[in-house]
């Protein structure tokens, strides 16, 4: 049996579908992980995500949990209780998949206080605390917009 010289050609082969994830931006992702070696630390940021501008401050997760902790403990219902020790469950369930603390690995998520989403209309959206995956993040810069 001859072959013919586009067999081994991968011009030529069936395509096989081809899968693609977003990339979150490099420095963006060291500039998390620097802000993330002082839980004390803030940086004004603005990021546009999704087609819309978001500011407010950049903090490290550290930050953002002990935060978060404690707005829950205001939360009301009758399942608030249940959210007492939520934040630390989740970290533990992460750090668990994760086989341990990964101290090298770069981050996956950017975390804000007092961040403040603004859409194409103009309208604002204000939260105390913010969360999002770096990969949804197509553009950023650092400080926040002032009125022209």
């Amino acid at each position: 049996m001859s072959t013919t010289s586009t067999d081994h050609d991968p011009l030529h082969q069936p395509a096989a579908p081809i899968v693609t994830e977003p990339v979150p931006d490099l420095q963006l992702q060291l500039l998390v992980r620097l802000i993330a070696q002082d839980p004390q630390a803030a940086l004004p940021i603005t990021l546009t995500v999704g087609g819309a501008f978001l500011h407010g401050d950049l903090i490290s997760h550290e930050a953002w949990t002990t935060d978060w902790a404690r707005s829950l403990h205001g939360m009301e219902g009758s399942g608030a209780h249940l959210l007492e020790r939520f934040p630390q469950q989740v970290d533990e369930v992460v750090e668990d998949r994760q086989g341990g603390p990964v101290p090298q690995r770069l981050p996956q998520w950017i975390h804000l206080r007092d961040a403040t989403g603004v859409a194409g209309g103009g309208g604002t959206v204000v939260m105390p605390l913010w969360r999002g995956r770096l990969t949804d993040v197509s553009g950023w810069s650092l400080g926040k917009p002032k009125q022209a």
